[in-house]
């Protein structure tokens, strides 16, 4: 059967307009009033700052007693840090600092991760959300009591410990100023000395912290070392916009017999978090 070229013409004319404009665009996307999705806006830091010179040597002499006594070299060697070993220093960095003096030891460790979200629609401060949020939780902070301040108005935004899901708070105030391991799992933050009433052992607990970044808690860990020594973890940690920062503050006296003072170590490390969070400010 023959065709007559006007109509094979007619017909392509037909199936090219019914294409539409043949810019590529999808027919959804020609229509007038169709909706546009952009992606969800990139988190406020794209970089890291140098882990080991985020602290300052003024900073270390004070966090690390007797380290201003060394020798010039070893002091140089001390404050100049450790760095962490990372394999993306886009996305995180840390460092390690530690002092020896004849009343005990001291170490440090600061950790920057830097949170990107690979889905479009999350942005890097939502991501950074749910990482600190999961690790606020994994620190299984004893409740908020009410009335509480400074630390201890959690961040309903943030803070998993906010919604409290009914558990009771951690026994770590009941054996304040024994100078005992307060509970199981060595979580305390009472073996100060200070025999001045329960408030202050409630201050000193682990807690989240409502002045520092946008969200934050303080983790207070004292541990055995062998069979008698005793050493005092008090950890910071704190998000700002999609960076969280993890402050590690360790004390370990020569004396077997001694407690590290939780209250030093705590207002020190807190100290550092605030210094931190003014630098990402500048």
């Amino acid at each position: 059967m023959a065709y007559a070229p006007g109509a094979v013409l007619i017909a392509a004319l037909a199936v090219g307009c019914s294409s539409g404009t043949g810019t590529g665009d999808s027919a959804t996307d020609s229509k007038p009033g169709a909706p546009t999705t952009s992606a969800a806006p990139p988190g406020k830091y794209r970089t890291l700052p140098e882990a080991c010179r985020s602290v300052s040597p003024a900073t270390l002499k004070d966090l690390l007693p007797g380290s201003a006594e060394l020798p010039e070299a070893q002091q140089e060697k001390v404050f100049d840090g450790s760095p962490a070993v990372t394999y993306d220093t886009d996305r995180r960095v840390g460092c390690r600092w530690k002092a020896e003096a004849p009343e005990g030891a001291r170490s440090l460790f600061v950790d920057f991760e830097r949170v990107v979200s690979y889905d479009t629609s999350v942005s890097d401060d939502d991501r950074a959300r749910e990482v600190y949020a999961k690790k606020e939780a994994a620190a299984d902070l004893p409740a908020a009591l009410p009335g509480s301040t400074d630390s201890g108005t959690p961040d309903t935004s943030d803070s998993p410990s906010a919604t409290a899901s009914g558990k009771p708070g951690k026994d770590a105030g009941k054996d304040a100023g024994k100078g005992s391991d307060a509970g199981a799992d060595g979580k305390t933050g009472t073996d100060t000395g200070d025999t001045g009433g329960g408030s202050t052992a409630e201050s000193l607990q682990p807690r989240v912290l409502d002045s520092l970044g946008d969200s934050a808690f303080l983790d207070d860990l004292l541990t055995r070392a062998g069979s008698t020594a005793q050493h005092r973890t008090v950890s910071v940690v704190f998000r700002t916009s999609n960076v969280i920062v993890t402050i590690q503050y360790t004390a370990q006296p020569a004396l077997s017999t001694e407690i590290p003072d939780s209250k030093e170590l705590q207002e020190k490390a807190q100290a550092l978090g605030r210094k931190l969070v003014d630098g990402f400010s500048e």
